[in-house]
């Protein structure tokens, strides 16, 4: 995903991206509202801060974080991914400004 970071921007990763005949689409700087990662993260974040025994290290994190992500609902995945064509429309609508966060339904038994 290009957000328009320095790191995208560079002159070897413009090479690339022209020998493959890739071309970018206009994409606001620095855009979470279109990164549906950042949806199933945030909800990740929650479960694990919300565990009656928060992680304190690094390997307790990982454990954390996977036994959470198992637990997951496939619904909250799959609403996240369906929500894109309507963020999408949005952002357009808003000329790349902040969307909210209305886009998708978290399953009441989550």
């Amino acid at each position: 995903m290009d957000d328009n970071a320095t790191c995208h921007r560079t002159l070897a990763v413009q090479d690339c991206l022209d020998s493959e005949g890739i071309q970018r689409l206009v994409w606001p700087a620095r855009s979470p509202d279109l990164n549906p990662i950042e949806n199933v993260s945030e909800a990740l974040g929650r479960q694990v801060a919300g565990r009656n025994y928060p992680p304190t290290n690094k390997n307790t994190r990982i454990r954390a974080l996977t036994e959470e992500w198992d637990k997951l609902p496939q619904q909250l995945l799959d609403n996240v991914v369906q929500s894109m064509v309507r963020r999408v429309e949005c952002c357009i609508t808003l000329h790349g400004g902040h969307i909210p966060y209305i886009f998708f339904k978290v399953p009441a038994d989550f």
